[in-house]
């Protein structure tokens, strides 16, 4: 049903300059997709740490927002101030998370939608007091002749959702914060529904309830209201853990095509479908039956953090046919060929309720 490129995967970091050297590139992954002056663009995160930490230590590189350059914060293992060091990409002082590597933003671009080049700089890089800590997972949404990025932002304030828009792929406007701590895998509409713009998103409570995507509205993409659930994990599932949005949503005959990504209780990530209701996408019209892609290969199941499968874009034409490109291992991205039809077969019919 759903075809993984043979020459997956299609970016790996040694394929990406780091963007100092001093760095290397540990990731190139979850990438956002779009077409462009008949390429495939991807927006790629790269993320990349500093080449000279010793084993004994920790190093966070973190933007200094007044002066521009990247700071490096260090710890020894052994100092008492460290609390926890999960794994390699993070460690807690006091309580507090740290990232032992920061994320930029770089373009990719291909003439066939498999063979890629990546640009030897960055497109967006860590600038602002939003972004100290990098930014990451971006989503692009075409709005008439307007390119719509959606990124997460991090820094010791949170993560938030922040918005970009380009209509060249050269220059970028930055809008600043559209979604405060911590709202994150936000994915626009590509266009107006009922004289609003709409977006997937993704609250992360604390306390009580369930981490689900949620649907909101806009009258002017950064004034968001009309919050609600839409699609939250199910118990005794493949996605009984999280689940949020990934690809830009599809305009069928049939409704609102939304693939999106689940974890279960052991974080294994993967993507399943749904079908929103074209007039009201509130309303859901059917729910996955079973996934759609499941980590298999070797690429997704061992990597930086194996066992993901997490997608940000895709790209489809009037073929019916959908290419989704999605990061493997929270390493290296990988692509794959599905049709609208053999998405459809996933699904199931829902009793829809306001």
């Amino acid at each position: 049903m759903v075809k993984r490129f043979d020459e997956n995967p299609l970016i790996t970091p040694v394929d990406v300059f780091p963007s100092r050297d001093d760095y290397q590139v540990v990731g190139a992954f979850n990438p956002g997709a779009t077409l462009f002056k008949d390429q495939t663009l991807l927006l790629l995160r790269v993320a990349e740490c500093p080449q000279n930490k010793t084993p004994d230590e920790q190093i966070a590189p973190i933007l200094n927002p007044q002066t521009g350059q990247i700071e490096h914060f260090r710890m020894k293992n052994d100092d008492p101030r460290i609390t926890d060091i999960p794994d390699s990409r993070s460690f807690y002082v006091d309580g507090q998370m740290f990232l032992t590597s920061i994320s930029h933003l770089r373009l990719a671009r291909s003439d066939d939608g498999i063979h890629f080049t990546v640009d030897s700089t960055p497109t967006m890089f860590p600038s602002l007091w939003s972004e100290t800590f990098g930014l990451e997972d971006p989503r692009i949404t075409r709005i008439d002749q307007t390119y719509y990025i959606t990124y997460k932002s991090v820094s010791d304030k949170g993560i938030c959702t922040s918005l970009a828009s380009t209509t060249d792929f050269r220059t970028f406007e930055r809008h600043g914060v559209v979604f405060c701590p911590e709202n994150i895998d936000v994915v626009l509409f590509p266009e107006k529904i009922a004289g609003k713009y709409w977006a997937l998103t993704r609250p992360v409570p604390r306390y009580i309830g369930p981490r689900g995507i949620w649907i909101a509205s806009s009258p002017d993409l950064m004034h968001w209201g009309d919050h609600r659930p839409l699609l939250l994990p199910e118990p005794d599932s493949f996605h009984d853990g999280k689940t949020g949005g990934s690809c830009v949503p599809i305009r069928t005959d049939e409704g609102w095509l939304v693939i999106y990504h689940g974890s279960d209780q052991e974080d294994r990530y993967t993507l399943a479908a749904a079908l929103l209701d074209l007039q009201d996408p509130s309303r859901v019209l059917a729910r996955p039956r079973e996934a759609l892609m499941q980590p298999e290969a070797d690429y997704e199941i061992r990597g930086f953090y194996g066992n993901v499968i997490f997608s940000c874009g895709a790209v489809t034409n009037d073929t019916g046919w959908v290419t989704i490109y999605y990061g493997a291992a929270d390493q290296y991205t990988a692509g794959a060929r599905v049709s609208i039809d053999d998405i459809c077969k996933t699904m199931e019919p829902v009793q829809c309720k306001k």
